[in-house]
C-alpha cells in the first residue's frame, strides 16, 4: 500500500495491458478522441437504424420477450446514469457514457463527455477519471478525480448504481401492489400429479387435493412441505390433514424411499398463492419493506451461484437445485414469455423487480471489478486513514489485486459460459 498522492506512470508496471487497465478503471481507457473519430454520420445512423429494427422484430416475434428486453436495458441505463449523476453532482469529471461495450456503433460529445452505443450488449459504463492509482490523469484534471474526493463521495457514486437498481425494483413493486394487489403464499400446498404406485397414490390422494398439515403441522408453500417429509426415514408413517371438495379429512401416509434413501411422498405439489389488494400507503410500504427479503435471498443465491463447486455439479449433471444453478439473460428471457403469458404484465413487472434486486445485490459484492469492491477500498482506505488520525489521505496500491481481480474475472466468465450452455442445453 502506498500514500502516494497520484501514481507516477512507471508504478503501472511495464506489462501492464489496456484490458487490465479497463478491468481496474471501470470502463475504456481510450479518451479524448477528435470529433472525426466519433461514430456519427451515416455509419451511426445506420448503427442505430439497425438497432430499432432488432427491437421491431422481436416485439413481432415475442411481444413478452421484448417487454423483459426493454426493462432490462432500461435498467441498465438507469445504472449507469446513478453514477453518472453523482459523478457530476460531486464534481467527478466524466468523459465517457455508453450503453454496452465493444466497438462503437455511434457516439457524440457534449462538453467534456462522450455519449454513446456500442456493439456488444453485455452492460453499459460510465468512464470516471481516477478510478485508481493505477489510472493516468492530466494533471490539471487530478483534484476532479474519483480518488481525490472524501470517502462520502466516493461510497454515493460508487453505490449509486446499485441504488438505482433497488429505487427501480420498489417502484416496480409498487406499481404491481397498487394496481394489481399483492401475492402471498398461503398455508398448503396442491397436489398437482402422484407417482404411479407411490406412497401417497396407494394412501388414496388425488390430484387438485390440498395438504393443509403434516403430523398436525401446518407449513407455507412447496419448500416446506419438503422439508417436513424429508425430516422422516422411509417406512415412517405420517398424517397428512387434506381438504377434499371442500371436506377436510386425514390421511395416513407409509412414506417410500428415493434414489438417495432418503423419504419421499411421491407427489408433485405447488405452493397456494392468493391476492391481497392494498391502499397506495399499504402498497408503497410493503414496496420497500419487501426489499429487505427480496436482497437476503439474492444474497443467498449469489453465494450459491458464485461457488465453483456447484458450476461443475450443473455441468455434469449431477445436480438439479435451480436455486444454485448458473443462467444468463437469455435463460431469464426464454421464460420471461411464460410469466407474461400466464401473469400478465403483474407478472413480467415482477420478474423485472427481482431481477434488479438480485443485479443490486450482486454488483454490491466486495469483489474486483464489480462496484462492490471499489466501495470495499474506499473502506479500506477510510479505515487506514482513520488508524493515522484522519490527517493524511490513504491511497491503496490496487495493482496488488490484480491478481484477485483477474481470479473474479474469470469466474465470472466460467459462470457466463456455464449458465449460456445450460440455458441452451437444459433451458429453464
Amino acid at each position: 500500500m502506498t500514500d502516494q498522492l497520484a501514481p507516477p506512470t512507471e508504478d503501472a508496471g511495464p506489462g501492464r495491458s489496456k484490458f487490465t487497465s479497463e478491468i481496474m478503471a471501470g470502463g475504456a481507457v481510450t479518451e479524448n478522441l477528435d470529433d472525426d473519430e466519433l461514430a456519427g454520420g451515416m455509419r451511426g445512423a445506420l448503427s442505430m437504424l439497425a438497432i430499432l429494427g432488432l427491437f421491431a422484430w422481436l416485439g413481432f416475434a415475442n411481444f413478452w420477450i421484448f417487454v423483459f428486453v426493454v426493462g432490462v436495458v432500461i435498467s441498465i441505463f438507469c445504472h449507469e446514469l446513478g453514477h453518472y449523476l453523482t459523478a457530476k453532482w460531486t464534481g467527478m469529471k466524466v468523459t465517457q457514457f455508453f450503453l454496452f461495450f465493444g466497438p462503437r456503433l455511434w457516439s457524440f460529445r457534449r462538453g467534456e463527455t462522450e455519449y454513446g452505443v456500442r456493439a456488444l450488449p453485455l452492460g453499459a459504463f460510465v468512464r470516471i477519471i481516477g478510478m485508481n492509482r493505477m489510472d493516468e490523469v492530466d494533471p490539471g484534471d487530478e483534484a476532479r478525480a474519483y480518488r481525490q474526493k472524501s470517502f462520502p463521495r466516493r461510497l454515493l457514486v460508487i453505490s449509486a448504481g446499485s441504488i438505482m437498481h433497488m429505487l427501480i425494483a420498489v417502484t416496480l413493486l409498487f406499481g404491481v401492489y397498487a394496481v394489481a394487489g399483492e401475492d402471498t403464499v398461503r398455508d398448503g400446498v396442491e397436489v398437482k400429479t402422484l407417482v404411479d404406485g407411490g406412497a401417497a397414490q396407494s394412501a388414496g390422494l388425488l390430484a387438485g387435493d390440498i395438504v393443509r398439515s403434516v403430523d398436525g403441522e401446518s407449513f407455507t408453500g412447496a419448500n416446506e412441505f419438503g422439508q417436513l417429509i424429508r425430516a422422516n426415514n422411509p417406512g415412517d408413517a405420517i398424517t397428512l390433514t387434506v381438504l377434499r371438495n371442500g371436506i377436510e379429512e386425514s390421511i395416513p401416509v407409509t412414506l417410500g424411499s428415493n434414489d438417495t434413501g432418503g423419504a419421499l411422498v411421491g407427489v408433485s405439489s405447488s405452493s397456494i398463492f392468493g391476492t391481497i389488494d392494498h391502499s397506495i400507503p399499504t402498497a408503497a410500504g410493503n414496496a420497500v419493506v419487501d426489499i429487505v427479503p427480496f436482497s437476503w435471498e439474492s444474497t443467498k443465491g449469489v453465494i450459491k451461484v458464485l461457488n465453483p463447486v456447484n458450476i461443475v455439479k450443473h455441468l455434469t449433471g449431477s445436480s438439479d437445485d435451480l436455486a444454485s444453478r448458473p443462467t444468463t439473460l437469455l435463460g431469464v428471457a426464454a421464460i420471461s414469455d411464460d410469466v407474461g403469458e400466464s401473469s400478465g404484465w403483474a407478472g413480467m413487472l415482477l420478474l423485472l423487480a427481482v431481477l434488479n434486486v438480485f443485479v443490486g445485490v450482486f454488483n454490491m459484492f466486495p469483489l474486483l471489478p464489480l462496484d462492490g469492491g471499489h466501495a470495499a477500498i474506499a473502506l479500506y482506505e477510510r479505515v487506514r486513514e482513520g488508524v493515522r488520525g484522519g490527517k493524511q489521505r490513504y491511497f491503496a496500491d490496487v495493482e496488488r489485486l490484480m491478481p484477485f481481480a483477474m481470479g473474479v474475472v474469470t469466474v465470472l466468465a466460467m459462470l457466463m459460459f456455464a449458465g449460456l450452455y445450460l440455458d441452451i442445453t437444459e433451458p429453464l
